[in-house]
């Protein structure tokens, strides 16, 4: 193990891990690449995905050249071309028919991932920290790439949304 994956596994153990486990799931670094880390899930994946935004921007801060989180299952090996074709696939429909919609409000989906049908986002702008971002994710994005990706697994937002500084509807407007 590397010493980037040493302190991305410490991290990892300090912060997350107990909130993980509790959920029935567990994870381990399987490698540090470019600033991404890879974390294998064993247990429940579905108990992890909730936390994955958690999990990032607790890494990230723990350790500065972590960039991005992919969380996968065991035995899934890199990512492939199915999860690039996902990945184009989602990247297209966010650009050509989100983003114009949600510019209204300042706001950005960004394609964070797609790894095993899931697809991770990350709202920026007037999404980022909007008290509306996950009806907007729900009742907006996620049915349009149901629509159009039908190899989609669920979506996942990674959003650190305590950082947004302007969201657009915030408890405090009126």
């Amino acid at each position: 193990m590397t010493d980037l994956a040493a302190k991305v596994a410490e991290a990892l153990e300090r912060s997350v891990l107990p909130s993980v486990i509790a959920r029935g799931a567990a994870l381990r670094v399987v490698a540090v690449e470019d600033g991404v880390a890879m974390l294998e899930v064993a247990g429940s994946p579905g108990a992890v995905m909730p936390l994955t935004s958690r999990i990032e921007a607790q890494l990230r801060a723990a350790v500065p050249q972590i960039t991005a989180v992919r969380i996968t299952e065991p035995g899934a090996g890199p990512p492939g071309s199915a999860a690039g074709n996902l990945a184009e696939r989602a990247r297209r429909v966010l650009d050509a028919e989100i983003n114009p919609v949600i510019a209204a409000h300042r706001g950005h989906a960004a394609l964070a991932g797609a790894e095993q049908g899931w697809v991770r986002i990350r709202l920026e702008g007037g999404c980022q920290g909007c008290s509306l971002a996950e009806v907007t994710l729900r009742q907006g994005i996620e049915p349009l790439l149901r629509e159009r990706l039908p190899d989609l697994v669920g979506l996942a937002d990674v959003t650190d949304h305590e950082a947004g500084t302007q969201p657009f509807f915030s408890p405090e407007k009126r």
